[in-house]
């Protein structure tokens, strides 16, 4: 998980910083971070925000590819299988990500940050998807 902070640490949006890590067999696939696509500028400032949509709400109007969404691209750009999968992510994914967390069939998601969209936890329970909290192991 300290990794996936680190990642996340690149990241370019103004509203909220999270990484993303795909891992299988203890190795590092692919890692993501949330920002503005390849090549294009970056925000300077925060459409969502500045309209008051809340959080877990209105993804479209954001310009910024989360960082679960990056690592799947990352992992797809090098030709990375990303079946049977661990995702070590800072924020819980939204719904969204969840569906392409699904798809991508990743096992497993450890979070360190709760995230407002129930929808996404449904869904992923639904497609049996393991989930659970990061904890620090003593």
């Amino acid at each position: 998980m300290r990794i996936a902070h680190v990642v996340a640490s690149r990241s370019t949006c103004l509203r909220r910083k999270v990484g993303a890590i795909l891992v299988k067999d203890k190795r590092i696939l692919a890692t993501g971070y949330n920002g503005a696509p390849k090549g294009l500028p970056h925000c300077e400032t925060c459409l969502r925000e500045e309209l008051g949509v809340p959080s877990g709400q209105r993804h479209e109007l954001c310009r910024g590819v989360h960082a679960e969404q990056n690592a799947i691209i990352q992992a797809a750009v090098f030709g990375v299988s990303t079946k049977g999968a661990a995702l070590y992510t800072t924020t819980f994914p939204c719904i969204i990500c969840a569906k392409m967390l699904i798809n991508a069939e990743v096992e497993e998601i450890v979070y360190d940050s709760d995230y407002e969209d129930p929808e996404s936890v449904k869904i992923l329970k639904e497609a049996g998807v393991k989930m659970r909290k990061f904890r620090l192991r003593s």
